[in-house]
């Protein structure tokens, strides 16, 4: 389903994200007057202004990435050509044919052009239109929280440090700002470097794979589907598949930033290296969903499951096991009869959900 306004922003992932922003904001504010003060030198004022543009674009791009969403197919819609609905799926919740690129969400309730994965820091998918604003989000967020805890953390040093300091000012080595921590803003400086480098570690490593996903023009989605589409040659021994829409990281990397972050392209068309066309990828996807339901095997339930991710009557193993999707798991009775498409050792896959055996 598609929110408004008010609902978008009401869900634990903005919250989340706004509030470590604004956690981490104050703190550094905060040391950042105790330690240089940046009405006392230009070295304060830059780091001041340097933090506050770093929080600031953080908090739009979070927003625009949020607002102005990924972009979605219009219902029912159809190819130009007639003739071209033989190469592409058909969606049953859109009532239309999926263009190239596109993938429906279940969580949005719509088909999302070039779709690389819903996102819960922002309530929405991750697109065509959003894409720059919300990688733009991740950089200033990785930026600002790298040099929140170098300031946050040099300021805690200097705190519990006083007597080494204090010898130092008398040389004249370093400033002679007084460094002053309640017992209040000691536990919120602690915590808002916990948040900080937490900040760089887990958006950092998302920064890193959506660059690299731009760069090679290649979403998540589409990422999986090239893996199987190489599986599915190897025993041919033929030469591979050749993915239509890296056309060099500098074409790749233009077709999503420009100046002012809007996307080229409508969504639904797109430029091919030679030799591929507009459905090569499609093709593709048809292709292996004829492979998946051929291996389908058909399973009986023997056990009742609520559909829960902790079932106190399966014990731990369905709580620490989790399957590598956000699909939510599907409840069973006994004697009921599971379609199964793909499986490991605790986890079925049926239906394009999952359950626990």
């Amino acid at each position: 389903m598609c929110f408004g306004p008010f609902k978008r922003v009401c869900h634990w992932g903005p919250l989340t994200a706004l509030g470590i922003i604004k956690i981490i904001t104050y703190t550094m504010v905060h040391c950042s007057n105790m330690l240089l003060p940046p009405t006392q030198s230009f070295a304060g004022f830059l780091n001041m202004v340097t933090f506050l543009i770093n929080s600031g674009l953080s908090i739009y791009n979070l927003l625009s990435a949020m607002f102005e969403g990924p972009g979605y197919l219009p219902l029912k819609w159809c190819p130009e050509y007639p003739a071209d609905e033989a190469y592409l799926q058909f969606c049953k919740v859109c009532e239309g044919f999926k263009a190239p690129r596109s993938h429906h969400c279940r969580k949005c309730g719509r088909c999302v052009l070039k779709m690389d994965h819903h996102c819960p820091w922002i309530n929405n998918c991750v697109g065509h239109a959003n894409h720059a604003h919300f990688t733009t989000f991740l950089y200033f967020s990785v930026s600002g929280s790298l040099q929140a805890t170098a300031i946050m953390g040099y300021t805690l040093y200097r705190a519990f440090y006083r007597a080494w300091y204090m010898h130092q000012m008398q040389s004249s080595l370093i400033s002679n700002n007084t460094i002053q921590f309640t017992v209040t803003t000691l536990i919120l400086t602690v915590f808002s470097i916990g948040l900080s480098i937490g900040v760089v570690l887990s958006v950092g490593a998302l920064l890193f794979f959506q660059l690299r996903s731009i760069l090679r023009n290649k979403t998540g989605v589409e990422e999986w589907i090239v893996k199987k589409a190489v599986y599915r040659r190897q025993p041919f021994h033929n030469k591979g598949f050749v993915f239509p829409y890296d056309l060099g990281w500098k074409k790749n990397f233009i077709q999503v930033f420009n100046w002012n972050l809007e996307p080229m392209g409508d969504g639904i068309s797109w430029p091919v290296v030679k030799g591929c066309n507009q459905y090569t990828l499609t093709i593709e996807q048809k292709e292996q969903k004829v492979e998946k339901r051929a291996r389908t095997r058909t399973y009986m339930a023997v056990r009742k499951y609520s559909g829960n991710w902790f079932p106190i009557s399966h014990g731990f193993g369905v709580f620490l096991h989790p399957p590598c999707t956000d699909e939510p798991r599907m409840p069973l009775r006994p004697s009921e009869t599971i379609n199964v498409t793909r499986w490991k050792k605790l986890v079925v896959y049926f239906s394009d959900n999952i359950l626990k055996k």
